[in-house]
């Protein structure tokens, strides 16, 4: 009799432990080291991947999803952005079990493999993201390409000129450029399907984010030539503030102090008041428009308007000067003195006295009647021989045309009617010619 064999549990148990060593190779983590060549003492992560002697290209691309805190005064913008770097790396291996597009690597492993050492070139402060994570990540493709992603909050210098302020037009650059590599071992160039992505929903208080564009900045140093790109912005000013806060209160300052023109000459603490006051609020409007701005040497556009009005508001009050003046001489013509006045009258001749000679005692009767009778007739002798007053001098012919104070009043009064039509017209020509001359600009 011939005995069966059944098979026993040991080939199901060897399929197990197969099946369970392939799992766990397929769930291995990837490793930096796998990525490296087979002989990792070829690997040079000082040396960037040149294939076949060529210069590594390296392509940028850049989101820019912000830009705020745009300061005149410190010259300074802000911008948040995404910045993506790409390049080839030959030298390394990829994973076998590599299957889809692309694969997420260790941000950290970059400090062990060569990377591009691009830095921002005209940026003062650079702030990493890193809520919630920290906000960048490394990418590796079946063609052994790399790409960095990284978020980043810059604040940019931006050189500015405010020559036309406030009708200008600024360019405010975002520059990034190679820091050690010549372009005979790299080279930056813009990402040929999406290089620059800005978000159209961007807005500013003052300015308008009229065009942006990328183009190359590669500059020649002492040793050597370094690749750059970079991003410019067009940024133009919008009038609508500088309109409603400066422009339109300086013209009513000015037209304010013309309402003097309306006023008697003879008011001069009103007329002064007026003048002095718009004077002064002219000066402080034009002290609060340059607030915000350095303090550059050049003239301004709105300076040069701002002067010009306060030279009108000066004008204005020279104007009643001018007026007084002329009321003040014919004043004083009026009550001028006569240039020959008549000679004081001559002095009275003096009484003469006499008397007798002899006192007698018993005779004091006669020699009183005697000396009554003599100082009677000298009396009456001085009456005689003393001359006759002067007549009064005849009274002034009266004035046959209006007097002088009257012909000063008229001419002050001429010069204020002159200047209600002078002013504003000057005025309103200083407006159009400022305006004609600037409107291409707005």
């Amino acid at each position: 009799m011939v005995e069966t064999r059944q098979p026993g549990p040991r080939p199901l148990l060897v399929m197990l432990v197969l099946l369970a060593v392939g799992i766990a190779d397929a769930q291995k983590s990837l490793e930096f080291y796998d990525l490296l060549p087979e002989d990792p003492k070829l690997y040079d992560k000082m040396r960037p991947p040149k294939k076949d002697g060529q210069a590594t290209v390296v392509y940028f691309h850049v989101t820019v999803m912000g830009l705020d805190s745009i300061d005149e005064n410190s010259m300074t913008y802000a911008a948040d952005i995404f910045f993506a770097q790409t390049w080839k790396d030959n030298r390394l291996r990829l994973p076998e079990n590599m299957t889809s597009e692309y694969r997420l690597l260790e941000v950290d492993w970059l400090k062990n493999m060569w990377r591009p050492d691009s830095f921002f070139k005209n940026a003062k402060s650079v702030t990493f993201q890193t809520m919630t994570i920290p906000n960048h990540y490394l990418w590796l493709y079946k063609d052994k390409t790399i790409l960095y992603m990284v978020k980043l909050t810059l604040k940019l210098s931006c050189a500015m000129n405010f020559l036309i302020y406030p009708h200008d037009t600024q360019e405010c650059k975002l520059q990034m450029e190679s820091l050690s590599h010549t372009t005979d071992e790299m080279i930056f160039q813009w990402d040929p399907d999406v290089p620059l992505v800005v978000d159209e929903n961007i807005e500013l208080p003052q300015l308008q984010l009229v065009k942006n564009y990328t183009a190359d900045c590669t500059q020649v140093y002492s040793t050597g030539n370094f690749t750059c790109l970079e991003v410019i912005f067009v940024l133009k000013r919008r009038l609508g503030y500088y309109l409603f806060h400066t422009y339109v209160p300086t013209c009513l300052i000015v037209i304010m102090s013309w309402v003097s023109f309306w006023i008697k000459p003879e008011a001069a603490p009103a007329r002064v008041t007026l003048g002095v006051t718009s004077l002064l609020t002219l000066s402080t409007q034009h002290a609060k428009s340059q607030a915000s701005l350095p303090p550059v040497s050049y003239l301004k556009a709105v300076d040069a308007f701002m002067s010009v009005c306060t030279v009108f508001v000066f004008m204005a009050l020279m104007e009643y000067c001018l007026v007084n003046i002329v009321l003040v001489i014919g004043e004083s013509r009026e009550v001028m003195p006569p240039k020959n006045p008549p000679p004081p009258p001559p002095p009275a001749p003096a009484p003469c006295t006499t008397g007798p000679d002899s006192a007698k005692l018993d005779r004091i009767y006669d020699i009183a009647n005697k000396e009554n009778t003599m100082l009677l007739s000298c009396r009456s002798q001085k009456s005689s021989n003393a001359a006759p007053p002067p007549p009064p001098p005849p009274p002034p012919p009266p004035p046959s045309g209006p007097s002088k104070t009257q012909r000063a009043k008229v001419r002050a009064l001429n010069i204020d009617r002159v200047s209600r039509f002078l002013f504003p017209m000057l005025f309103a020509c200083l407006n159009v010619t400022y305006w004609i001359l600037f409107w291409k600009y707005i």
